[in-house]
C-alpha cells in the first residue's frame, strides 16, 4: 500500500510538473507577440522577428494583412550609410555585394535580429529594443540600436502611431568611412500580395491610382500628403502616412498572384524616403502613422492627420 501510495503521490507531481511546465511554455510563445487592440485594429511586434511589426488587422479584414517571408519584409525601421563595400571574402551575399552599411531591425540574410527589451511600457504603448543585424551579411550584428513605440493615435481606433528612434554606435573612421547622403526607409513596409490596388492621397477625399511592374526595381510615387494606400480588389485598405518624408516613395508588387498568405514570396512594398547623412554616431528619430479601413474612412483619417502632423520631419542629431 505504500509503495502504490508513493507510486501515486509521484505521478502526481510529475503531472503538475508536467502542466506547470507546458503553462510556462505557452505564456513564454504568448510574450513573443505583444498587441494592441482597438476593437477596430489589432497591430502586434514579434520579439522573434527584431521586434518589428508583424500583425496588422482589422474587425474589417480580420487576417494578417503583414507580409513576413524573410527578414527584409515585415513593417520595420532601415537604414543607409557610408560607403559600398565588396565583403564577400568575409561571406557577404553575392546577390547584396557591394553594399553600404545597412542594419535592418528584422534581419539580415537569413537571419533575426536579437531583441534586448520587450515589453508594454504602459497600457496604451509597446517597447522594444532591437540590435539590428546588417543586412548584406549573414547574422552580423550592427553596431546600432533601435527602439520603438508602438500605439494608437488618440480618438482614432483605426490609426496605429509608431515612434521609432535609432542610434548609430560605429566607430569613428571604420571602414564605412563618414557620413554620406544616403536614402532612408521611414519605414520599410510589405503587405500581403492580395492589397494590389495603389493609390496615392491627394487630400480632400481625391485618390490617384498608381501602376507599377513586379520589382524590384520599385517604381517611384510622390504623394502630395504624404501619404500611400493599397486595397484588395474589394475594398480592404491599409494607408502608411510618414509626414517626414522628403523624397519619392518606393513601391510596387513583388512576384504574381494574390495570396493573402503572410509567409508568401509574392507580397506589396511600399517605404515613404528621406535623404540622411548618417554618420558613425548619428541619432535620427521620426514618426509614422499606419491607417486601415475603407477609402472613405481612410480620406477621413488622413486630412485629420494632415491638419496635426503635416509640418513633422525628422529629427537628426550629429554629435
Amino acid at each position: 500500500m505504500k509503495r502504490a501510495g508513493l507510486s501515486l503521490v509521484l505521478l502526481t507531481l510529475v503531472a503538475v510538473a508536467s502542466t506547470t511546465a507546458a503553462t510556462q511554455n505557452i505564456a513564454s510563445r504568448g510574450e513573443e507577440l505583444l498587441t494592441l487592440d482597438s476593437g477596430t485594429v489589432k497591430v502586434g511586434i514579434d520579439r522573434a522577428k527584431g521586434a518589428a511589426i508583424t500583425w496588422l488587422s482589422s474587425a474589417d479584414y480580420p487576417k494578417n494583412l503583414v507580409n513576413s517571408a524573410d527578414p527584409g519584409r515585415l513593417i520595420q525601421q532601415s537604414y543607409y550609410a557610408g560607403l559600398l563595400l565588396d565583403r564577400k571574402a568575409e561571406g557577404q551575399s553575392k546577390a547584396w555585394s557591394p553594399w553600404s552599411w545597412n542594419p535592418i531591425q528584422g534581419g539580415g540574410v537569413g537571419s533575426w535580429a536579437r531583441v534586448t527589451e520587450f515589453r508594454r511600457h504602459d497600457d496604451h504603448t509597446l517597447y522594444a529594443e532591437t540590435i539590428p543585424n546588417l543586412w548584406d551579411m549573414p547574422s552580423e550584428p550592427a553596431a546600432a540600436i533601435m527602439r520603438q513605440w508602438t500605439a494608437f493615435e488618440p480618438a482614432m481606433p483605426n490609426v496605429v502611431v509608431v515612434r521609432c528612434e535609432f542610434v548609430a554606435q560605429r566607430e569613428p573612421g571604420d571602414r564605412w568611412g563618414p557620413a554620406l547622403p544616403r536614402h532612408q526607409e521611414i519605414p520599410a513596409c510589405y503587405f500581403t500580395r492580395n492589397f494590389s490596388v495603389m493609390k496615392s492621397y491627394l487630400g480632400d477625399g481625391v485618390w490617384r491610382e498608381e501602376t507599377q511592374r513586379p520589382g524590384p526595381p520599385w517604381g517611384k510615387a510622390h504623394p502630395p500628403r504624404r501619404a500611400m494606400a493599397f486595397f484588395t480588389p474589394d475594398g480592404a485598405g491599409v494607408t502608411v502616412f510618414s509626414p517626414a518624408s522628403t523624397q519619392h516613395w518606393n513601391f510596387g508588387p513583388h512576384g504574381g498572384g494574390a495570396s493573402a498568405d503572410p509567409a508568401a514570396g509574392p507580397c506589396m512594398h511600399v517605404a515613404p524616403i528621406d535623404r540622411v547623412n548618417l554618420g558613425p554616431r548619428s541619432t535620427y528619430r521620426y514618426r509614422y502613422w499606419l491607417v486601415v479601413g475603407r477609402e472613405p474612412q481612410l480620406a477621413a483619417r488622413l486630412d485629420d492627420l494632415w491638419r496635426k502632423y503635416s509640418a513633422e520631419r525628422a529629427q537628426l542629431t550629429e554629435p
